[in-house]
């Protein structure tokens, strides 16, 4: 779906981008640096469709949203520190000399 779509889906539901954002907490930020490509990716375009069709439906969706569950979504770079890609950093002392050489 197109970024400019999107945002036509989005004024269907009477939400803005930064209601959005916080109904499926991400940051505002993720959502419009789609702007630079000119398209959303796939599950956002839903999401968008899925909430203006209920609202044209009159089916409300934000209360219900708001009372799920749902971790933030952590921002990229902000894995522990001393990790690297999940794994615990193992210290590899290369320089230590073990048995005959």
């Amino acid at each position: 779906m197109t970024y400019d779509e999107f945002q036509r889906q989005l004024g269907k539901a009477g939400l803005t981008i930064k209601e959005f954002a916080s109904l499926v907490r991400m940051n505002k930020n993720s959502i419009t640096n789609c702007a630079s490509k000119g398209e959303v990716p796939a599950h956002l375009a839903v999401i968008a469709l899925l909430m203006a069709e209920l609202t044209e439906n009159r089916i409300d969706f934000r209360n219900r949203l708001l009372n799920i569950a749902i971790s933030p979504k952590k921002p990229r770079g902000s894995a522990q520190k001393g990790r690297f890609g999940g794994q615990k950093e193992v210290n590899m002392d290369l320089f230590t000399v073990t048995g005959d050489t």
